[in-house]
């Protein structure tokens, strides 16, 4: 079967990530993958066609759609849809497509999805990972009234054509589909189910020298039980709640707390950790992604944080790479998502809601009386029973076939 993926990131087939190991699950199955994703201007290179083994990779030139503006950020989603459909004209005009496989965001890929679904009779399928444009207007980035409503009813109606155009859609958790049913009843509930964040797992727990080796280079305690928030630091994370909780924890000595990640809210933690220079707190730029692989096995629970007015059921990915690295989660987050209700059913986590510091003391204060190398055990447990890329892909298969 020959699959055309469709991707804003400009996925790399040889590392690991939540895209990357899909693909190659197909490809292990024997299936054809033409990739299509963004390589955007700040890269300076032009649109260019490769191979990885046996599947073609076409990295196609396109506005910055990330750490950018947001007037910078629509022109480019707007964009990318006719520049995607262009470069698979010229480059895989004699390729017929099976499949088109495309995950949120962006939702401008329908008209290139309906190119190729009306050409080739291919079947559809969307990986539901971001509702856009409600996520917007819950952190105040857009509007449902006055003039910036004229954007948002722009974009919905976008959202709306790219779920027309999709055969099948995968949801991430039950709280997805339950909410993208409720908003848009002219969706068949038959073609929605969950088919969550996956990876391929691999087990491979640091040494406690090599830990100790790891906190001894930044300066971390070994007596004080570790935090880490690896990821992204944007407008979805809450920052401003999430440096409320650094706060009310500043004079506790049993607990130490890791931030490393980049984005548009990081300067916002670095003024507070520059001007309150808290002891228990490290705060990383972002390190390299096979560096932060091995840095995040170092620590001893992994941190999850959304913004408390979101209403759509966010699941970040991270929780993938903590239960990798076989560590209970704290899911501080809004109440609509069931990231946390996932969590603490599995055995693996804490959840609590972000909308008052003392939510999330009380949590780390629960946290330091279990046994985190059981919890630990369960979220890795979990993850090879729930979250792998080849049952994902077995999902898919499943649908279209």
């Amino acid at each position: 079967m020959n699959i055309l993926y469709l991707s804003i990131s400009n996925i790399s087939l040889s590392q690991n990530s939540l895209y990357s190991d899909l693909i190659k699950s197909f490809s292990k199955k024997g299936h054809n993958i033409f990739l299509v994703c963004a390589n955007q201007r700040r890269n300076k290179e032009k649109t260019n066609l490769s191979n990885v083994n046996k599947d073609s990779v076409l990295r196609v030139k396109t506005g910055n759609t990330t750490k950018t503006n947001i007037i910078e950020k629509g022109i480019s989603t707007l964009l990318i849809g006719q520049q995607f459909k262009r470069a698979i004209k010229k480059h895989f005009k004699n390729i017929k497509f099976d499949l088109v496989l495309y995950a949120t965001p962006p939702i401008t890929f329908a008209g290139v999805i309906s190119y190729i679904k009306k050409r080739d009779n291919a079947k559809t399928y969307l990986l539901l990972k971001d509702i856009f444009p409600q996520n917007a207007v819950d952190i105040g980035m857009m509007t449902k009234i006055g003039v910036k409503a004229i954007i948002y009813k722009m974009f919905r109606k976008k959202e709306e054509r790219l779920y027309r155009v999709s055969d099948y859609i995968g949801c991430m958790s039950q709280a997805n589909v339950d909410y993208i049913l409720k908003h848009n009843p002219e969706i068949n509930p038959e073609i929605v189910h969950i088919n969550p964040n996956s990876i391929e797992v691999e087990e491979s727990a640091l040494s406690e020298d090599k830990k100790a080796e790891i906190k001894a280079k930044y300066g971390i305690p070994e007596n004080a039980t570790t935090f880490i928030y690896g990821g992204n630091l944007g407008r979805p994370q809450g920052i401003p709640f999430l440096i409320e909780c650094l706060k009310a924890n500043k004079d506790k000595t049993d607990r130490f707390f890791v931030i490393c990640g980049t984005g548009t809210e990081y300067g916002k933690l670095k003024a507070y950790y520059d001007a309150e220079k808290p002891e228990n707190v490290l705060l990383i730029n972002g390190l390299p992604k096979e560096e932060y692989d091995e840095f995040v096995k170092a620590f001893d629970v992994g941190l999850i944080f959304l913004d408390h007015r979101f209403t759509i059921p966010n699941f970040p990915s991270r929780l993938l790479s903590y239960m990798q690295s076989k560590m209970p989660v704290i899911a501080c987050t809004d109440p609509n998502t069931d990231i946390g209700k996932v969590a603490e059913e599995g055995g693996f986590g804490l959840w609590c809601e972000s909308n008052n510091p003392a939510n999330f003391t009380a949590a780390v204060d629960e946290m330091l009386t279990r046994d985190l190398k059981v919890m630990g055990e369960k979220a890795f447990t979990y993850l090879t029973e729930n979250y792998t890329a080849d049952k994902s892909c077995e999902i898919i298969l499943k649908h279209i076939q």
